[in-house]
């Protein structure tokens, strides 16, 4: 039982890392005014190997019921399902989010020789807020689809 919740873990961590790599890149490089397939390309696999890398060590199904207990959330309910998505945002988007604009930002300035007027933590900050309510708004509405499918191809019932 517990190596098929573990199955359950990784096939949701592995859904949820395409799916928020590929929309937080989507956003990133529209945000950044300079869109170009190669760019979005290039940050999407970034960010799915930081985000894969994410959802296979840090337990946050497990973080995620803990923080409801904490807060006596019912499982299910919309409270448990808003911290969850909390949880889980809390974990990702910093994360993909500082690489990413790490990355653009180091980009840009060895294309102007350093001396494009840019502040990396206003660039950070700005993408910081679009990249967190987007991914909020995605990881309540996915998690929980991709977590019921998992259930039902491994025969489990949600209590």
């Amino acid at each position: 039982m517990e190596e098929q919740m573990r199955k359950i873990g990784r096939e949701v961590s592995i859904k949820m890392a395409v799916t928020m790599s590929f929309f937080l890149s989507l956003v990133g490089n529209l945000t950044s005014g300079h869109f170009s397939l190669m760019g979005f390309i290039s940050s999407f696999f970034i960010s799915l190997v930081i985000s894969l890398i994410i959802g296979l060590i840090i337990p946050i199904g497990k973080l995620g019921g803990a923080a409801c207990r904490a807060a006596r959330l019912r499982q299910g309910s919309l409270g448990a399902r808003l911290m969850e998505s909390l949880v889980s945002n809390l974990i990702f988007t910093p994360i993909m989010t500082l690489v990413m604009v790490f990355l653009a930002y180091r980009a840009v300035m060895r294309q102007s020789g350093g001396m494009a007027q840019l502040s990396f933590g206003s660039m950070f900050l700005r993408s910081l807020i679009i990249c967190f309510i987007i991914g909020y708004v995605i990881i309540f509405i996915v998690q929980p689809l991709f977590f019921k499918q998992a259930m039902k191809k491994y025969g489990k019932e949600r209590n």
